[in-house]
């Protein structure tokens, strides 16, 4: 489970501003702390099905927020795909 300090953690890295917390690279990078923590879930219960499928649409979203950084603008999506250490 995300908590509060390790989800301010993740923020602190990737908001534009103070009190940012919709914008979306600090959506993406939510996710991207999600998706690590289930996976290492995944890993030991390998026959959690339900968590399976909360964790796929997780990737989904996050391809979703990723795409459309991309299209608005590409010079925060590289820098962002940088800062978190992702895939293109």
């Amino acid at each position: 489970m995300l908590t509060k300090l390790k989800k301010e953690n993740a923020m602190k890295k990737t908001r534009i501003h103070d009190t940012d917390t919709g914008s979306p690279e600090t959506q993406i990078s939510i996710l991207s702390k999600k998706i690590a923590e289930l996976a290492d879930h995944l890993k030991k219960h390998r026959k959690d099905r339900h968590s399976r499928k909360g964790l796929l649409q997780m990737v989904a979203d996050r391809r979703k927020h990723l795409k459309y950084l991309q299209k608005k603008n590409v010079r925060r999506y590289n820098k962002l795909i940088k800062t978190l250490g992702l895939k293109k």
